[in-house]
């Protein structure tokens, strides 16, 4: 028995032992492989971490096609991002656990860190290993869900509700498959089905997309397929190079799943639906097609199960629609624009396209002239004006190539010219346009300035010119659209170049260059002393030197200008005179020398018989215009000489001799002058000046200066003057009344026309001041108001400077009996300036509160006693307004309450007075 003890015993310790070596075996793997686990490992994970780029990279080439990732594409990604980390950060401690071995590796100094991080090693080599395999995808991004709608955006509609009812019920039909819009050009199509695209979003139980394809007069059948791809999601370029087969089948097989309502705008020929890949519409299917058309025809042609015809607009959404796009601002600026207004409008027979352009050009039109001449064109050759469709002609649109005609091309490279930023006034345009050809020669000044400011009022809308900060009287050109006309003048980039332009640069010479093929030259604004040299200019045109620093001009610097029609010398202070040789410029019909230092006019200057325009407006210096000169110039159009020779200096043999007088004479012989700007010494010569029909009619520009024995000053006798825009009245030391007769009947025709001292009775509206715009009275001693100027409801600017007698501007108490029909009126509504300097005895301005609609500054130097201002928070903006004045001047100032002090305050800006 104790022998069978023993065998049991050693047979139990054996197999322990067996045990225990395969236990220690085991766990020795984890330390003596632990370097070749590590390798494997580092192995392992850059594999990994290459198969987790290409597999990024080739999801973010289908990202860029527009698919989305699948979500167990993102899963292993963030997985293998995640093991990246980890198995690094095992790596990462590859050193330290290394140096821990001893025995050739087979044993450690820490055994059972070792033992631990070796386990970890080899675990996570598996982990890599598993992920990795499971990291190999055929696809790995798919196509986004169509979207049902997308919106268009789409103005209100007027007009087109009762219609739209109506197709929205046929969508509802089943036996209606395809619908066909039809109508004139510009009767409203397309806004109509814009209209029925966006309305499927406000209709979720449709669930159908719909797909908008503009297809145009120049289609093609690739086009087509193109647009509807996109919207079914085949929009890579690979899918583009496809041939149209191909194309039609991925478009069938996509639409062929799926209700669809497909939208076509503007076919003109029948389309193949079934070539595009479209499944065609049927009751099993539910889809529909819409489309529009010009022709009736095509409505067949298409199959068309409901021809819908778009119809002009009654007369009543006509006018609802023209109002709306002219806006009332520009309908309320004068009382008889509203009806001008209907005029047009009705000329738009009902076309929408009409009514919403033509309504657009005209919003910027302020003058019942501008609007007749709309009329007379509209009536009598609608071709020229800008509108669009197949019964009106194109409306200017957003780009020099689709602007009407070359004329008015012409006219809006001209504006490039000008300096950046440049305010340009549109009477200058108008005036360079006539004499450069663009307008009709032959045309009177209704018509030629008509031309004019339809055709900057085209540009306008065309956004090829924008209003400037100047007001409704200046335009200017974008900096990109200038730099656009430029190229193109200058030929494209090509040869061509036809302009040099070189403005606002710090030049101080004339360009040295022998010979210059171009037709303008525009070196405005720079610092330009001297003229020198005869260069060589064969077809130069145009020539702009405003705004230089000229004190000189070589004698022969015109020699070789012959066919020059167009000098602007102004604004050159220094120019002091003329070379003779100018009288060599035998195509000269342009010619300013305004703001110059020119003294005297040579006698030679008559040889300029084809002037068209000759401005010598503010050469006060200039004494001297030999007689005869002025009576050469038959062909004159625009003659001003406002604010010219303003000393006392009487020189003989010249216009000017005896205040005017022989001026007066010798333009009564210029049968072709439309606009005239005009300055008198003498109460005779004036007289004589407002006898004459025609040079009233043409007067512009008015100054009155050393009118030494005028009293009273009628301004009845200027009512007549219909186009006077601006009237000045300068050191008329004896004048102390602005007086209104206004009594036809009871006037006396042989009385004088300016020292008529009647009071004012009943003005006719007709003879209001309609045109006078500006305004200006310095030095009148005697004079104690201005109320005539209640009847310049249009007054843009008052300047009042040096009057020492001046009380008040409007008395109510000089109105007398006229005090009635004037309640209507709201003196300075569209007043902009008000200037009011050294007015000693200034009490008011006027008796209440104005409302100044379009006040954007009043200056107040040394008026004293004024101690109000006619301005109120509850009636007059002041949001733009700048007020001017001494410190003191303002601290004084009383106000009707607290509120529209703080409403104003912070209007003010003080100035230093001069010492």
């Amino acid at each position: 028995m104790g022998g069978c003890i023993s065998i049991s015993l050693q047979s139990n310790i054996d197999s322990l032992g067996a045990n225990c070596c395969d236990f220690i075996s085991g766990r020795a793997r984890y330390v003596y492989k632990l370097e070749e686990n590590l390798d494997a490992l580092n192995t392992a994970l850059e594999e990994l971490i290459d198969e987790k780029n290409d597999l990024v990279r080739r999801v973010s080439i289908a990202e860029q096609q527009q698919l989305k990732r699948l979500d167990k594409v993102q899963r292993w990604i963030s997985r293998a991002e995640a093991m990246e980390t980890e198995a690094n950060a095992l790596i990462l401690r590859r050193s330290q656990e290394i140096g821990r071995l001893c025995l050739c590796g087979y044993c450690s100094k820490s055994y059972k860190s070792s033992y631990e991080y070796g386990k970890t090693v080899c675990e996570k080599l598996a982990e890599v290993t598993d992920l990795q395999s499971k990291g190999r995808f055929e696809v790995v991004a798919e196509r986004e869900p169509m979207a049902p709608v997308i919106e268009i955006p789409v103005e209100p509609t007027v007009g087109l509700e009762l219609l739209f009812g109506e197709v929205w019920r046929d969508l509802s039909d089943e036996n209606v498959r395809t619908i066909g819009l039809y109508g004139m050009g510009g009767v409203g199509k397309t806004t109509l089905l814009k209209k029925i695209n966006n309305s499927f979003l406000d209709a979720p139980n449709s669930k159908c997309y719909v797909i908008w394809v503009v297809v145009s007069k120049d289609h093609n059948l690739e086009k087509i397929q193109n647009d509807i791809g996109e919207k079914t999601g085949y929009c890579d370029d690979t899918w583009k190079s496809r041939n149209i087969q191909q194309k039609a089948e991925d478009i069938y097989k996509v639409l062929s799943k799926k209700k669809f309502v497909l939208l076509l705008d503007d076919i003109w020929e029948r389309i193949d639906l079934g070539k595009i890949g479209l499944p065609l519409p049927n009751r099993q299917n539910g889809s529909k097609v819409i489309f529009t058309t010009r022709s009736k025809e095509v409505c067949f042609e298409m199959e068309a199960d409901k021809k819908v015809e778009v119809m002009c607009l009654s007369w009543d959404k006509s006018w609802e629609l023209f109002r709306e796009k002219v806006g009332e601002e520009a309908l309320n600026v004068h009382p008889d624009i509203p009806d001008l207004a209907q005029v047009v409008a009705k000329e738009c027979d009902g076309l929408p396209l009409a009514l919403i352009t033509i309504g657009r050009a005209m919003a910027c039109k302020r003058t019942p002239q501008e609007w007749r001449y709309a009329i007379h064109v509209l009536k009598n050759s609608a071709s020229e004006f800008p509108v669009m469709g197949d019964e009106v002609f194109p409306l200017l649109k957003f780009s020099y190539d689709n602007l009407a005609n070359e004329k008015i091309r012409s006219c809006f490279l001209y504006c490039a010219l000008f300096p950046e930023d440049w305010e340009i006034k549109r009477d200058d345009l108008i005036n360079y346009w006539m004499c450069e050809g663009f307008l009709d020669e032959h045309a009177d000044i209704n018509g030629l300035q008509g031309q004019g400011y339809t055709i900057i009022g085209s540009l306008l809308y065309a956004c090829l010119l924008e209003e400037s900060s100047e007001g409704s009287n200046h335009v200017k050109m974008h900096d990109v659209i200038r730099d656009m006309a430029l190229w193109i003048a200058r030929g494209c980039g090509e040869a061509g170049n036809r302009v040099l332009v070189n403005t606002s640069a710090p030049s101080v010479q004339w360009l040295k260059i022998e010979k210059l093929e171009v037709e303008r030259i525009s070196l405005m604004r720079n610092r330009i002393q001297n003229l020198a040299g005869s260069p060589t200019c064969p077809n130069l045109l145009t020539l702009l030197l405003h705004g230089n620093h000229l004190c000189q001009i070589s004698k022969g610097f015109f020699e070789f200008m012959p066919k020059l029609t167009v000098l602007d010398l102004s604004h050159n202070t220094f120019l002091s005179y003329l070379p003779v040789e100018i009288s060599n410029l035998a195509s000269l019909q342009y010619l300013n020398l305004a703001n110059t230092s020119i003294k005297e006019l040579p006698r030679e200057l008559q040889k300029l018989v084809m002037l068209k325009y000759l401005n010598l407006g503010h050469l006060r210096l200039l004494d001297v215009i030999p007689q005869e000169v002025i009576l050469s110039f038959s062909r004159l159009q625009v003659f001003n000489v406002y604010m010219c020779g303003m000393s006392e200096r009487i020189v003989k043999d010249s216009v000017q001799c005896g205040g005017n007088e022989l001026l007066v004479q010798e333009l009564q012989y210029l049968k072709h002058i439309i606009t005239l700007g005009v300055s008198f010494k003498c109460v005779t010569a004036l007289g004589r000046f407002l006898d004459s029909e025609m040079l009233r009619n043409s007067t512009q520009s008015l100054c009155l200066q050393y009118l030494s024995t005028l009293q009273n000053l009628n301004l009845s006798s200027l009512c007549n003057m219909e186009r006077l825009e601006v009237l000045t009245i300068n050191s008329c030391t004896s004048l102390e009344e602005l007086k209104t007769d206004c009594d036809s009947e009871r006037r006396d025709q042989s009385q004088s026309h300016v020292n008529v001292p009647l009071q004012c009775s009943v003005f006719p509206s007709k003879e209001l001041f309609l045109s006078l715009r500006y305004f200006s009275i310095e030095r009148c001693p005697k004079v104690k108001d201005l109320t005539g100027l209640i009847f310049a409801p249009n007054l843009v600017s008052l300047s009042i400077i040096s009057c020492i007698a001046v009380e008040e501007i409007i008395s109510v108490d000089k109105l007398g009996d006229a005090l009635e029909v004037v309640k209507s009126l709201e003196p300075f509504l569209r007043l902009e300036n008000l200037e009011l300097i050294t007015l000693p005895k200034l009490m008011n301005i006027y008796s209440k509160p104005l409302p100044f609609q379009c006040l954007k500054l009043i200056e107040v130097e040394r008026c004293e006693k004024l101690k109000k201002l006619p301005i109120n928070s509850n009636i007059t903006r002041g949001s733009n307004l700048t007020i001017k004045g001494e410190r003191s001047w303002w601290n004084e100032l009383e106000w009707d309450d607290d509120i529209t002090k703080e409403v104003f305050l912070p209007c003010f800006k003080a100035y230093k007075l001069q010492s």
